[in-house]
């Protein structure tokens, strides 16, 4: 079995649809499927049940996937040590606003214990730019959210989380449990500023036009609301902090974190930093 055939079937297996793996590996479906058609002659048994939403793993897909992933993370850890020996294992990772994540301690330490010889830089972006710097080449994988312009950009959803209103704990407002997008109709919003990502300030805006005070920070969101009253979206279950609440919007949808780097970049370094990120967000 080659490596790249079993990267192929990896994808399938964590996407669970051919057309989504073959947009993940920069490949159209056809070969793909005639790949994965060749690993299951090799396995001797099918390794997926198909049907037209997807397909699912069949008993055997499952135990080659756990023996997939784990000899695809020796490949890697060889060519990491490799270049740690050649004194050319480096990865700057972009992180979003705010680097508190559970799923980001995990992953640190994960890494960490995989790869210790590997010097990893972070630059830790503002909430102007969602990609962290990956469009302007200042990082090589960025641990963000959704969603932006994903042109030449592989992105990979990691976890998707409930969204809500946040509001001085004294803002009529915040009285019930939860509240529509049309309950704030009428009130300022935080914005970011001109010429951030339209997708990103759409999604964060409740896919209107807002007007109120400019941030750039997570900090400067907060202090926002609690100065001027304005409202605007966070994570549901972020700690607002003191004068403020969080109230659950029923009708937006989950704010989406992704693992995103550039396509078709195929540093061992970075391809591992993936692998370990879905199962670091998994757990």
């Amino acid at each position: 079995m080659e490596l790249r055939t079993l990267r192929y079937f990896v994808a399938v297996a964590e996407e669970l649809h051919f057309g989504r793996a073959a947009v993940r590996l920069h490949m159209s479906q056809p070969p793909l499927s005639r790949a994965i058609k060749r690993l299951e002659s090799e396995a001797g048994a099918a390794l997926f049940e198909r049907s037209p939403s997807g397909v699912t793993l069949t008993a055997v897909g499952a135990v080659l996937l756990e023996e997939a992933r784990a000899l695809l993370d020796q490949a890697d850890v060889l060519r990491v040590r490799v270049a740690a020996a050649a004194g050319a294992a480096t990865i700057t990772v972009g992180i979003l606003g705010d680097s508190t994540d559970p799923g980001v301690t995990r992953l640190a330490g994960a890494y960490r214990r995989r790869h210790p010889e590997v010097d990893v830089r972070i630059r830790e972006a503002d909430l102007t730019d969602p990609t962290c710097g990956l469009h302007a080449g200042l990082v090589d994988v960025a641990l963000t959210r959704g969603p932006f312009d994903e042109t030449g950009l592989t992105v990979h959803e990691l976890r998707a989380d409930p969204v809500g209103a946040l509001l001085r704990a004294d803002d009529p407002a915040a009285r019930g449990d939860r509240l529509k997008l049309a309950d704030l109709t009428g009130r300022r919003w935080f914005v970011f500023p001109a010429g951030t990502d339209p997708r990103w300030q759409s999604y964060w805006n409740g896919g209107e036009p807002r007007e109120g005070p400019v941030v750039r920070a997570v900090a400067e969101c907060r202090q926002a609301v609690l100065w001027n009253g304005t409202v605007g979206m966070t994570l549901l279950d972020h700690e607002p902090g003191d004068g403020l609440t969080v109230v659950p919007m029923i009708d937006m949808p989950p704010s989406r974190a992704v693992v995103a780097w550039n396509a078709g970049d195929t540093n061992p370094l970075i391809r591992s930093f993936v692998r370990i990120a879905i199962a670091a967000y998994r757990d």
